[in-house]
């Protein structure tokens, strides 16, 4: 072929607001249209549309089978959530359609499925997608192809009972190194609900209690895990995406917290109902005593897409829906941050040996691998968790510092 008189082949979904991508749900309707655009006359045998969604996990791990011998091992899988096809244009009786020069349209819409789905996400060892891909056929003419993505999310309300709940809890320590006993550390913890949105600010009430001979300094810090599972084995990832740092407690001395606040900033939801891939939060208060292990105490978070309603109003609306949540797509990185610690400054030994361990049995994820499937926002794609800092807005009065028991 001396000259190909296709100038431009493309798909547009239909949006409710202007330069900005749809984003749908579980038996939403994706509408939108393919655009052609040609030089002159061309001969069409069809043009079809095909909308797919996966969620797929893989990653390779080095064998050893002897002094000499040594292996990969692969571990993948997937789930699909999406499958439709949809014909365009095509000629009855094998016969072919003439297209004019010009701009083309055709239309197309297609519903996603009603059960749940899944949302879009994009990770190290794993991807939820959602696309479609137009073919055009030509008679001796190669094909042409398209493929656009499109944003999935599963609402995650957190006006529920369920993510409304406080959570608590109280942790003590018996400080020690080698032979000699320090004394006592404990920590008790409070924040007044399980689901936030990315933006919010969660107030930390906490006692900290340090009974030893040496100082101690309090730390918060908000951990994301994402879980990739294939064949019986999981992958985890996990990263510190904020931080909160406490006054130094003296030894024999008590600090309390009266809502310490720290910011849950432009990350992903949740993602608790996929059978391969996981996203999961947790609020991680730490006291880290000099020349010992650290002493730790975790509360769960779900992070969700629909704020808190003080007056329980509700929307069915998609778009309205996330109207307001999708701002922490855009949320600005300050211009000079203070990077957060990496992940292995905050664990414990135990949890340092279990990390470093190259295959982990799954028994414990039965509960969620039986469970439905579910549904997220472009661009958004779970990058590395970003750099944020923050600095307690609420620093206590003189009168609530830390204090000596001995006083």
């Amino acid at each position: 072929m001396i000259f190909d008189k296709l100038k431009k082949l493309d798909v547009v979904f239909d949006s409710p607001e202007v330069d900005r991508p749809p984003v749908f749900s579980s038996g939403d309707v994706v509408s939108g249209r393919v655009l052609l655009d040609l030089f002159g006359e061309v001969r069409v045998s069809s043009l079809k549309l095909h909308a797919e969604g996966f969620a797929k996990v893989h990653w390779t791990e080095s064998r050893s089978a002897g002094s000499s011998t040594a292996y990969t091992q692969n571990y993948s899988d997937e789930v699909e959530y999406l499958n439709r096809r949809e014909v365009l244009l095509q000629a009855d009786n094998g016969e072919v359609s003439v297209l004019p020069a010009g701009r083309h349209e055709f239309p197309f819409s297609f519903q996603l499925p009603e059960e749940t789905l899944v949302t879009s996400f994009e990770g190290k060892h794993g991807s939820i997608r959602y696309w479609v891909k137009v073919k055009l056929h030509r008679p001796r003419a190669t094909v042409k192809k398209i493929k656009k993505d499109f944003t999935v999310i599963e609402p995650i309300d957190i006006n529920t009972p369920a993510l409304l709940a406080p959570q608590a809890g109280t942790k003590d320590k018996l400080a020690r190194a080698w032979y000699r006993n320090f004394g006592q550390v404990s920590v008790t913890a409070k924040i007044d609900r399980k689901g936030y949105t990315p933006g919010e600010v969660i107030p930390v009430f906490a006692e900290f209690d340090n009974a030893t001979s040496r100082s101690v300094v309090p730390k918060a810090f908000i951990i994301q895990t994402q879980t990739f599972i294939a064949r019986g084995t999981m992958k985890q990832k996990r990263a510190v995406v904020s931080t909160l740092c406490g006054d130094v407690v003296g030894a024999k001395c008590r600090e309390t917290w009266h809502g310490r606040a720290i910011k849950i900033p432009p990350v992903g939801p949740s993602i608790l109902h996929c059978r391969i891939i996981k996203v999961e939060y947790m609020l991680k208060v730490c006291v880290d005593v000099p020349g010992t292990s650290k002493l730790f105490l975790e509360l769960p978070l779900v992070i969700g897409t629909i704020p808190l309603h003080p007056f329980g109003s509700r929307t069915s609306s998609v778009s309205s829906q996330y109207s307001v949540n999708l701002e922490w797509l855009r949320m600005a990185i300050p211009e000079q941050p203070e990077p957060p610690p990496d992940y292995s400054s905050v664990v414990t030994e135990e949890e340092a040996e279990q990390q470093t361990s190259r295959e982990t049995p799954c028994e414990d994820l039965s509960g969620i691998l039986g469970r439905p499937l579910m549904a997220f926002v472009q661009e958004f794609r779970f990058r590395p968790p970003p750099v944020y800092s923050e600095v307690d807005p609420n620093p206590q009065p003189f009168h609530m510092r830390p204090r000596c028991m001995t006083c």
